[in-house]
């Protein structure tokens, strides 16, 4: 039963303001534009969803990254987003439940011994990682003894990859959908040492549109339309969060 009251307080303008971020190529939680400038991704579906389900008008406001969206929700100008969840985002917006786990592990070069996680910790050990990302925070933290370097984007990540500028590449599952068909021979090493909530945020001070999104996202999962998201953005094997 939702509560026209929390509608209010989720929606204050009568309008849902939807905060994404776009991003050269998809992922699980970056959405893209087509040709036309429309935004297209698993985020824009879901907020699709939520204001169907509240009969209100959705208004998209699109950020070029996760940090420009955390400031949007945490200052009132956006209503809702989707966004990795982190201590420090904690302190600057209220979380919901997740609809997807960003689970990060390493790609190995073709021709690279390497064969377990555990076995990327060793002197010696090149970890290439994107700058100032939770993954790259966790690949330090978790492979103390490898040396880590910082490079500023996945086009970095894949031309290292091909010339044998390093011996463990750091991403999410996820990016290495789109990755692994540029580098024959290469291989993703089972399981991760990361995994991060992609949850649902609203502002501070407003506890019943911290409870409101959570139904929303319960009905999304039940429903099947956060599988039908994924699945349409190309992550066939992503699971839902539970």
């Amino acid at each position: 039963m939702i509560h026209h009251d929390a509608v209010k307080e989720l929606a204050p303008t009568g309008t849902l303001r939807g905060g994404i971020v776009i991003s050269p190529a998809p992922s699980a939680f970056f959405c893209t534009k087509d040709a036309n400038g429309a935004p297209h991704g698993v985020t824009v579906d879901l907020l699709g969803g939520f204001a169907a389900m509240l009969k209100v008008p959705l208004a998209l406001q699109v950020y070029e990254n996760s940090g420009q969206l955390t400031d949007a929700v945490a200052s009132g100008t956006c209503d809702v987003a989707f966004m990795p969840q982190d201590a420090e985002r904690m302190k600057k917006v209220d979380f919901g439940p997740p609809y997807y786990l960003i689970e990060s592990t390493y790609l190995v070069p073709a021709g690279s011994a390497i064969q377990s996680i555990g076995e990327v910790n060793k002197p010696g050990v090149r970890i290439i990682a994107i700058a100032n990302t939770t993954t790259m925070r966790s690949a330090r933290r978790t492979a103390p003894n490898a040396t880590v370097t910082e490079v500023p984007s996945v086009d970095d990540i894949t031309a290292l990859a091909r010339n044998g500028g390093g011996d463990a590449f750091a991403l999410s599952h996820d990016s290495f959908v789109g990755l692994l068909p540029k580098l024959p021979g290469a291989r993703v090493l089972p399981g991760h040492f990361q995994q991060v909530g992609v949850a649902v945020a609203v502002p501070k001070g407003r506890p019943d549109a911290l409870h409101l999104v959570g139904e929303l996202l319960a009905d999304a999962k039940a429903s099947g339309l956060v599988r039908r998201a994924l699945d349409a953005a190309g992550f066939k094997d992503a699971p839902a969060a539970p």
